[in-house]
Formats: C-alpha cells, sequence, structure tokens
C-alpha cells in the first residue's frame, strides 16, 4: 500500500504542487480544505492516489472526524501543514476580521498536528509546517502577517523540544515569496510585476519534498529564497 501523506490547503498554491509532487513520489495524499469545486477536480485528475476532505481546519469537529477516517485507511507517515491566509497593511489598517482569519493558518496547524499525534500515538510520524521567511524576520506592512508566522514558528520550536529524541519529527519550512495567488487575492503593497518575478511554487515543492522524503538524514529546518 502507498505511504500516506495528508496536506492541508492543498487545492492552490505551494500546497497544490506539494501534492503533486507527493503523488508523483508515491504517497497516496489526503487533502483537508475548503474549497469545494478544486477539490472536485483533484478527485477526478487524481483518483486511486487521492482523497478530500472539504471543510475548515480550524474547526475542531472536521479536522478530528477526517483524522479519525484517515488513520482508519492505513499508516499515517507524514502530515504538511501548509494552509494558510494572510493581509499585508500598514499596522492601523487592519480590521478585526482580518487580525482572526490571519491566526486561522495557527489554529489549523495546533487542530490538525494534535490530532494526528494523537492518531499514531505520538511515534513514528513526519510533521511538516511550511510558514514564510516572515517567521524569521519581521517586515514593513506585515505586522499581523508576522505575528502569525512568528506564532507558528514558536509553536513548531515547542514541538521539535518536545519530541526530542522520539520518532516523532518535526519540520520547519520557510520559503520566500512565491508566485501564487495568495499574493493577487491578499496583498495591497506587492505591485503585481513584482510578485511575478517570485519563486515558482513547483520548484519549491520540489525541494521540500526531496528533503523530507530523504531516508538517511532527518533535516529540521528549510529556509528557501530566490537566487
Amino acid at each position: 500500500m502507498n505511504k500516506i501523506m495528508i496536506i492541508t490547503g492543498g487545492t492552490s498554491g505551494l500546497g497544490r504542487e506539494l501534492l503533486r509532487e507527493a503523488i508523483g513520489r508515491g504517497f497516496f495524499v489526503y487533502n483537508l480544505a475548503r474549497n469545494k469545486e478544486k477539490m472536485a477536480a483533484l478527485e477526478q485528475e487524481y483518483q486511486e492516489n487521492y482523497k478530500g476532505f472539504v471543510g475548515d481546519i480550524t474547526d475542531a469537529e472536521f479536522v478530528k472526524s477526517s483524522i479519525d477516517e484517515i488513520s482508519k485507511m492505513g499508516d499515517i507517515n507524514c502530515l504538511i501543514n501548509c494552509a494558510e491566509k494572510g493581509y499585508f497593511k500598514k499596522a492601523t489598517d487592519y480590521e478585526a476580521d482580518e487580525v482572526e482569519m490571519s491566526f486561522m493558518g495557527l489554529k489549523g496547524m495546533i487542530l490538525c498536528t494534535t490530532e494526528v499525534l494523537k492518531a499514531k500515538n505520538e511515534r513514528d510520524i513526519k510533521i511538516v509546517n511550511i510558514m514564510s521567511s516572515a517567521a524569521l524576520k519581521g517586515n514593513k506592512n506585515e505586522t499581523v502577517y508576522c505575528a502569525a508566522k512568528w506564532g507558528e514558528r514558536g509553536y513548531t520550536e515547542a514541538l521539535k523540544a518536545e519530541y526530542k529524541g522520539t520518532s516523532v519529527k518535526i519540520v520547519g519550512v520557510y520559503p520566500g515569496g512565491m508566485n501564487t495567488n495568495f499574493w493577487k487575492e491578499s496583498r495591497d503593497y506587492i505591485p503585481t510585476e513584482k510578485s511575478d518575478t517570485f519563486m515558482n511554487p513547483a520548484d519549491v515543492a520540489k525541494v521540500i519534498m526531496d528533503n523530507i522524503n530523504y531516508d538517511g538524514l532527518s533535516v529540521s529546518d528549510i529556509v528557501i529564497e530566490r537566487k
């Protein structure tokens, strides 16, 4: 039976490219995401190597029921937390709902990780948290986004400390800007001509998979930048 990988936010951007890479490398991928139409298209494209669960990863009941079902299908090898939402503007321009939405990735990361760890009895699992280079430094016009990413980084580092010396492996991934709809849908200060020069998400996905799928050594942090 194929190895099992769970990806959150795998219907677009980097998440979708990670999904394609994983299936190409022999994984059966379960995708947790909200877009019903895109999920249906992926089901049609990949059929026997893929199954999607449509829902909100900040909904604890959805996450629990989905991972419970997945765990009955076989042994989960890897969880990639990739879902995110971001807003980019002056510190005084954020609305309350934008702040809440910006932290959805962190909440979903915690809920999904918790349920997978329970399903695996806290052993023999690789958890990969996709964050951003914004988790490594403060950026102008990204105060709330940086706050959310620094929270994800803190959670990731604490997980490493908690499971040090065990068969639970935690990987933090910090990519720079990528040319995806993430910027077109949520940015208001990066010109399109600049975002068009950002990294190709397919290339980033390959770098991530090359590192996390390596059997000889364990990689704990991956920083991916443009040349």
